[in-house]
């Protein structure tokens, strides 16, 4: 029954995985249609860059976070570190080399704004960072739970009272977050 488990949780987790994939490639096909194939590319990892920078959990950094944990047991807290440097200097050689593609879509003209206006702008991308690592490590002691080797350190290492502080902590970040959104104008619908 255990097996029968743990293989539903990983085919579960790799049809998320596979529909989040099929997203980011039919936002590139579009993107394709619609401009041409280099434009599309560099605004597809652009829009990908804001998931990671921009949003208060690990969203974008779950492409690569979860099959990497399932694939080899690094740590996603590890892995994403490495998504977060790969955004940042993604960010830093655009707004260098084509800072005009930023203007393309919505999103990419919002990144710019939040790039280019360091006071408040970058305090949502330090809160997207809280949250995301908050909530990669979160996910990690959920998978570390749910072997059963790493169940009794967990019961004997107040897992509860660390898990009730994560959640409080990470839903202050939501809230800080959607107040500075409103500052830039975006209104996100809470329901």
């Amino acid at each position: 029954m255990k097996t029968l488990l743990k293989h539903q949780t990983k085919r579960e987790e790799l049809i998320k995985f596979l529909l989040l994939l099929g997203v980011l490639i039919g936002y590139f096909g579009y993107l394709s249609w619609k401009y041409d194939l280099a434009t599309s590319g560099i605004v597809s990892v652009l829009t990908w860059s804001f998931f990671v920078l921009c949003t208060p959990v690990a969203d974008a950094g779950l492409l690569i976070d979860f099959p990497v944990r399932l694939i080899t047991g690094l740590r996603m807290f590890v892995t994403e570190i490495v998504v977060w440097g790969m955004a940042i200097t993604l960010n830093l050689v655009c707004l260098k080399v084509i800072p005009e593609t930023y203007e393309t879509t919505f999103l990419t003209s919002l990144l710019h704004k939040i790039l280019i206006t360091p006071w408040p702008y970058w305090s949502i991308v330090v809160l997207c960072g809280a949250g995301t690592f908050l909530s990669i490590r979160f996910g990690d002691e959920m998978m570390d739970v749910a072997s059963h080797d790493e169940r009794v350190y967990h019961h004997k290492h107040n897992f509860k009272h660390r898990l009730v502080g994560m959640l409080a902590l990470f839903f202050l970040i939501i809230w800080a977050y959607y107040h500075l959104l409103e500052t830039l104008g975006v209104q996100l619908p809470l329901e």
